[in-house]
């Protein structure tokens, strides 16, 4: 498996990404808004919940953060809008993005705090006329930040907590709008950017939904988030298998191939275990999704199997490197896939809620499910 040379350049030179495959871009925004469009996925024509998983699946088989940087940001960025956006801001927003001339990304984690949004510090304070917000604060690790036209961003127009948050759409092009590239160690050409608001003046209009009402609207955000970071860990966990399989047929040791050692077959067996179990979760998911849409009680499933397919990639992505050895530790080569996962991973696995955080979030949903239920527990 040879990873194209232009990935490797697009890793470096993340800014270029959207530019260089609006195409793409393009064609991904169009099967996302027939999927998401109204209340249900399926709503507009036969795209369901399979199709965005099957769609998803596809796309992370994509080395490299590259497909981070062609449509992730737009995709978390643009539901609250789908989703609870006017008509006119649906009207005035969205036919860029068929068109290549407009994307989008998520502003909500900040320097202080990612999963805690009740208390961000992004302040956006009304003006005595009720005309603008303007906006002050910082985001950080805001994936798409340097490209997008957009930012949906989370900020407090109220006091402390979950009640005194709501959500703007800033223009990037804004006076006092600035981001600048973060350099991790993984997942580059998603062009990760720290972002500075300083007085940013956004109109009234620009409000999604209502004010001081956005907290749930970024909570119920992050299911779809979820859904998608999980299936593509699902991926990049069936790549390491995958890889190290091949590799384990040809890798001659001691006279005999690496694949007649029990103890290496035990390895594969381990991860095809974790692999088919995750995905058909997964399925379930969707099924769920198809007959009943977006419902809240997705939210302890979601966190759960994100939680799963976190714990399931860092043992894939171990194992792999275990059975090729130093060639899964090189750039370039037979084991280069497994080398880029194992710096991309912990973007995925941290990314959307860690795992104690959403495990904890799993808990506390199904407690107070049960307890709507008329449960006893």
């Amino acid at each position: 498996m040879v990873q194209h040379p232009f990935l490797a350049v697009l890793q470096r030179q993340s800014p270029k990404v959207a530019q260089i495959c609006t195409g793409i871009h393009r064609q991904k925004c169009l099967a996302v808004f027939r999927g998401m469009g109204r209340g249900r996925t399926g709503a507009y024509g036969e795209f369901d919940a399979f199709h965005l998983l099957i769609l998803n699946d596809e796309k992370a088989r994509i080395d490299t953060g590259t497909q981070t940087g062609l449509s992730t940001a737009s995709a978390i960025g643009l539901p609250p809008v789908i989703y609870h956006g006017t008509e006119e801001q649906k009207q005035r927003w969205l036919p860029g993005i068929f068109k290549g001339e407009t994307s989008f990304c998520l502003g909500a984690t900040e320097p202080t705090g990612g999963s805690d949004l009740a208390n961000l510090r992004t302040t956006a304070k009304k003006t005595d006329d009720g005309k603008f917000y303007p906006v002050n604060g910082n985001k950080k690790w805001i994936t798409g930040a340097l490209s997008a036209t957009h930012m949906t961003t989370a900020v407090r127009t109220g006091g402390p907590g979950a009640g005194g948050v709501s959500v703007l759409v800033v223009e990037t092009s804004s006076p006092g709008f600035s981001a600048r590239k973060i350099h991790n160690s993984g997942a580059n050409a998603g062009a990760s950017a720290w972002v500075t608001l300083e007085n940013v003046k956004i109109p009234v209009e620009n409000l999604i939904g209502k004010e001081n009402q956005g907290f749930k609207t970024l909570m119920t955000n992050f299911n779809k988030e979820r859904f998608i970071i999980s299936t593509g860990m699902n991926r990049k966990a069936r790549t390491c298998l995958t890889v190290a399989l091949e590799y384990a047929h040809d890798r001659v040791t001691f006279g005999q191939p690496l694949i007649a050692n029990q103890i290496i077959k035990h390895k594969f067996a381990s991860l095809a275990r974790d692999v088919e179990s995750h995905w058909a979760w997964l399925e379930q998911i969707a099924y769920h999704i198809k007959v009943n849409g977006w419902t809240s009680d997705l939210a302890s499933r979601l966190a759960l199997a994100k939680v799963h397919g976190g714990i399931m990639l860092e043992k894939a992505c171990r194992e792999a490197q275990q059975v090729l050895g130093g060639a899964g530790y090189q750039r370039g080569g037979v084991g280069q896939q497994v080398e880029q996962i194992s710096r991309d991973l912990r973007m995925l696995v941290v990314g959307g809620g860690s795992e104690e955080i959403i495990a904890d979030l799993a808990v506390r949903q199904e407690l107070a499910l049960s307890k709507r239920k008329m449960s006893k527990l």
